[in-house]
């Protein structure tokens, strides 16, 4: 099978004041279509640079990002990006604010209603359709978000740290609606976080990653089944020991900052 996304002996390497700065060196990584792939390691070494250069927000210093099997272009529309924060419209309620990315490419209004209402439906927010982002809550903007991500249908979700800042019980219901909606859909995905528990109840594949500048330590292939009860999950011997095993991949970089 072909790799969705490729990552060829990639170094980005960003000028700043106080001169060169090498974000990320030699990185070989393959995702597979349909896979959930997740990406943990220190702050600043590169995980986001490559949900970037997925995007085509930027291009590598040196080496290749391919998405299907090609370079990635300028703008990689076939590739939807959530970040920490929501970016709601303010000055729109939740309905409109779904219907932005909609709007642009022109979809007609009834076509617009019609699925904006699936996806209010798929997130769990039919009845707030009216509700304005200041009236809700940080789960159900969070929720609002992931709809509009998903409102122009693109084939692979880049998502960085996106629950980060919601509470323990926010974050589960998230985690739990993401994978049932990534898997009905058949989404690539590609997810940043920090929360090494996060990692690996969401993942098929999790990158660790050393710190600045970030080269793969190791792909480590979960060992839990594809449909998974997420809830349950703290119980599981393979569940934990997995994690036992990455915070000891990471013990090297915990060190460094020490």
């Amino acid at each position: 099978m072909k790799p969705l996304i490729e990552f060829d002996q990639v170094v980005k390497t960003f000028t700043t004041s106080a001169g060169p700065v090498k974000a990320v060196e030699g990185v070989d990584l393959q995702v597979m279509r349909g896979q959930f792939v997740t990406l943990v390691g220190p702050s600043g070494c590169g995980k986001s640079t490559l949900l970037n250069m997925t995007a085509g927000l930027f291009h590598p210093s040196s080496g290749q990002v391919r998405y299907d099997g090609a370079p990635v272009p300028q703008f990689n529309r076939r590739t939807g990006y959530m970040t920490q924060n929501d970016h709601l419209l303010p000055w729109r309620d939740v309905a409109g604010n779904i219907a932005v990315p909609l709007e642009i490419v022109g979809l007609p209004r009834e076509q617009i209603r019609e699925r904006v209402a699936r996806l209010m439906e798929m997130v769990g927010l039919t009845g707030f359709e009216t509700s304005y982002p200041v009236q809700l809550s940080g789960g159900m903007r969070k929720r609002a978000a992931l709809a509009r991500l998903l409102a122009y249908d693109p084939e692979t979700l880049l998502l960085d740290e996106p629950f980060a800042a919601l509470d323990a019980q926010l974050r589960l219901r998230m985690q739990i609606e993401l994978l049932q909606i990534a898997r009905r859909l058949d989404k690539t995905v590609l997810f940043v976080t920090h929360d090494l528990d996060e990692a690996v109840a969401l993942a098929d594949r999790i990158v660790v990653f050393s710190g600045r500048p970030g080269r793969i330590v190791r792909v480590v292939e979960s060992v839990l089944p594809r449909d998974r009860d997420l809830m349950g999950l703290r119980r599981s011997v393979e569940y934990n020991a997995q994690t036992a095993e990455l915070w000891e991949l990471l013990a090297p970089a915990v060190e460094e900052v020490r």
